[in-house]
């Protein structure tokens, strides 16, 4: 019996612990945490973000470029749609039935349970109107969210665009992107992505069973706001990039300005461009797809992407190394009878100057001037091989910037084009040497370069040695922080002494009465530069300048890019002029405001390419048509052949060649 007694109490014990323990566990899952709760957030708890108004650009006087105006999403939970008149939301948000279908369906195909967007960015118009009425139709909500606008409407390849994430985006950001997120795709919107953002808010609100909000979850203790993105400063001045923008309308080029001692980028200018405010809100893709159809290619970032022989330009460059080299002085005298004989072809030049020194043979750009300063430097004794002297020299001309990335905090920056010895070798076989590669003398053949490398080429001139990294963010959030590689000198290994002789070349260019660019000469500043005009096979040659100003301390350092214009004093040099002294005086002086005018009306575009005609048609059959009737067989259009009819193809075209004897590169 008190066996029997003892395990009665013993199972009472379990029963009483056992009882205790789901208790307990039922007092923490209801009272003391909210785990469990929140794991059901689905059914009762829905979580609201708030997006974050993107961070404002403003240039280097601060003045605002780019900022934000309010829009709307229009959000659908298809779940607790009840019956309403559609045709009424329809009429409300500009759509079609077929339209509200097809939005809807979408949604519900996503989720029945969970909101999602059912129209994108409606105007504040819109949604004004639509408030009004929002509560006839059950299910659908509002969402507040900003877009980017640009009070100037300028430098669009500059600023690039936002658009909605992609699948692949959202995936590369490990979920922190949602459907419905926006990113910027181009431009400094894509580069400084990450600072300009913000950070998402999110608001917890409890539903009953009926889907009636009742509230905040425990006071908003889970909540968190919306934080807006850093503040850029851009080293851009708006007042430069809109008389750039201004001269080269109706033109294909680039402009590029920096200032050369902290290499800010004062202007950003390719042509054509395009309005940024085109790829914001509701058109963006019908817009961004006639910009893409539009000739000559507005979407290209030119002074990134845009490759260009330097032509003449390139001279001062390879001055500067024979002058390091001790191959020349500025003394050093060649004979111009009007060009260079390289082996078996000649370099022709604009005209006969005789005997001929640096600084002069820079202001005239006498081609063999240049030639044999290449020679110089190709035939040194120091070097054992040809090979070894072309690796020495092409070493040096990197160092300058052409043929590597300078890494300008944009995407999709191009290195420019520099051929290696065994690129030549490849190419050319073993039996080459300086004559194969003359045409390097003169900034021609294997070499090309984009606008930026040119102007930060005329920034390393201005400061006798040395660039800071070109850069178009001068400063991030209120602190206005820089990076630290934008504050260091990077040497081109040309000794300070050897700057002078080649400035002073430089000055005459453009002050000089032979000077090549003396009609773009500044009154009360002395501008340095130097004309190119690049030999292009597809039509007529590219206009070239690239120069800075005043001659000592320099302020601004520019490269003008005008394709097929011809001389680079006809169209670059007048251009770079005007900008130059608008940044330097507040203003263009005298009559050259006149000059300038005109110059915003030139158009100056390249041909449309003639669509091509397979066959040309020769009805052998008919006889020769009355006078003003069209003869039998006479269209150019294909057509099937037929009896009569006999396919004449059109004649062959004549490929143009150089002549080995008669290579004429123009300064």
């Amino acid at each position: 019996m008190d066996n029997l007694f003892n395990r009665k109490y013993i199972i009472q014990g379990l029963f009483i612990v056992v009882a205790l323990i789901l208790l307990g566990q039922l007092f923490y899952i209801q009272v003391a945490s909210d785990r469990y709760f929140l794991s059901a957030n689905s059914n009762v708890l829905r979580k609201k973000y708030t997006f974050p108004a993107r961070g404002v650009i403003v240039d280097r006087n601060n003045n605002v470029l780019v900022q934000n105006e309010p829009v709307y999403d229009l959000m659908v939970t298809p779940n607790l749609v009840k019956p309403f008149d559609t045709a009424a939301l329809c009429r409300i948000i500009g759509i079609d039935m077929k339209g509200f279908y097809k939005r809807f369906n979408k949604a519900r195909n996503q989720s029945r349970y969970q909101r999602s967007v059912f129209e994108k960015q409606l105007s504040v118009q819109t949604y004004a109107a639509l408030q009004e009425r929002l509560s006839r139709f059950v299910g659908f909500e509002t969402q507040n969210r900003t877009v980017r606008h640009y009070p100037d409407s300028v430098a669009g390849q500059f600023f690039g665009y936002v658009k909605e994430v992609s699948e692949k985006d959202i995936e590369k950001s490990n979920g922190y992107f949602r459907p419905g997120d926006y990113i910027g795709k181009a431009g400094v919107e894509r580069q400084y992505n990450d600072v300009l953002q913000g950070e998402r808010g999110v608001e917890n609100t409890i539903y009953n069973a009926r889907n009636v909000p009742q509230g905040s979850y425990l006071n908003g203790k889970f909540d968190t706001l919306a934080i807006s993105g850093e503040t850029l400063v851009s080293s851009l001045d708006i007042r430069l990039q809109k008389l750039g923008e201004q001269l080269m309308h109706n033109k294909v080029g680039s402009i590029v300005a920096i200032e050369p001692s902290t290499g800010e980028v004062l202007a950003f200018v390719s042509s054509p461009t395009y309005d940024p405010n085109l790829l914001v809100g509701r058109q963006q893709g019908n817009n961004y797809m006639d910009i893409f159809g539009s000739p000559n290619r507005p979407l290209t970032v030119r002074p990134l992407s845009g490759y260009y022989s330097p032509g003449s330009s390139f001279k001062p460059l390879d001055d500067l190394i024979a002058l390091q080299e001790g191959v020349i002085d500025p003394n050093t005298t060649f004979n111009c009878p009007g060009g260079y004989w390289a082996g078996n072809h000649l370099v022709r030049c604009e005209h006969v100057d005789g005997n001929i020194s640096l600084r002069k043979g820079l202001a005239r750009s006498c081609n063999t001037y240049a030639c044999y300063v290449y020679q110089k430097l190709m035939t040194q004794g120091k070097y054992k091989s040809k090979i070894a002297a072309y690796d020495d020299w092409q070493a040096k001309v990197r160092k300058f910037g052409i043929g590597s990335r300078l890494d300008l905090d944009m995407p999709f920056e191009r290195p420019g084009r520099l051929f290696t010895s065994e690129e030549y070798t490849k190419r050319f076989g073993k039996y080459w040497g300086y004559t194969t590669t003359i045409s390097l003398a003169i900034g021609q053949g294997e070499m090309s370069a984009t606008p930026l490398q040119m102007a930060n080429i005329m920034a390393i001139i201005a400061n006798r040695g040395y660039y800071i990294k070109p850069h178009l963010i001068k400063g991030i959030g209120d602190k206005k922080d820089v990076k630290k590689e934008y504050l260091v000198k990077n040497s081109v290994g040309i000794d300070y002494n050897h700057f002078d002789p080649v400035i002073d070349g430089m000055q005459d260019a453009v002050n000089a009465p032979y000077g090549t660019a003396r009609d773009s000469a500044l009154p009360d500043i002395i501008m340095c530069g130097k004309t190119g005009t690049v030999q292009n096979p597809h039509g007529k040659n590219h206009s070239v300048f690239i120069g800075f100003a005043p001659r000592d301390n320099p302020k601004i350092a520019i490269a003008v890019i005008v394709e097929n214009a011809g001389f680079g004093s006809a169209y670059a040099a007048p251009i770079a002029s005007y900008l130059t002294e608008t940044y330097l005086k507040g203003k263009i002086s005298g009559n050259r405001v006149d000059r300038a005018e005109w110059m915003k009306k030139q158009v100056v575009l390249p041909e449309v390419p003639k669509p091509k005609v397979p066959f040309l048609l020769k009805d052998t059959a008919t006889k020769t048509a009355a006078p003003g009737q069209t003869p039998a067989g006479s269209t150019t259009l294909p057509v099937v052949p037929r009896p009569g009819l006999t396919p004449v193809k059109p004649e062959t075209p004549v490929k143009k060649t150089i002549e080995n004897k008669k290579l004429q590169i123009t300064r």
